[in-house]
């Protein structure tokens, strides 16, 4: 069963996404921000990681830099989940190589479809 890491600063963002992954048979961890996150992903290596991009202490794009460094995370998918859908913040996130966007409100559908897509 794949693992993913969902990383959200609204405690009721998190709660819809853990709801809707481990309802099709994911297993979740949870982050409230970047640091949290980060320091989650030195002691485990999850199967994609699902991040927010404005965040409190370390934000989306930061966390995904950060991952990028680590040896276990150069190709993990890692998925921006967010309400910025503006160009420049989309090929922010991709220099510092998010696998991809999804814009908040998600749709519960689209959000599964696309992590199956892209953990094959």
């Amino acid at each position: 069963m794949p693992s993913i890491l969902a990383v959200d600063d609204s405690a009721s963002m998190r709660q819809m996404v853990t709801f809707t992954l481990k309802g099709a048979g994911f297993e979740v961890a949870e982050a409230k921000d970047g640091q949290e996150a980060l320091a989650l992903a030195q002691q485990k290596k999850y199967d994609l990681v699902l991040s927010d991009v404005n965040m409190p202490n370390m934000n989306g794009i930061e966390l995904v830099k950060a991952l990028r460094q680590l040896a276990d995370y150069k190709f993990v998918p890692v998925l921006m989940l967010t309400t910025e859908s503006t160009g420049d913040m989309k090929t922010q996130g991709k220099q510092a190589g998010a696998t991809g966007w999804i814009v908040k409100p998600f749709n519960p559908d689209q959000l599964l479809n696309t992590i199956r897509r892209v953990l094959g």
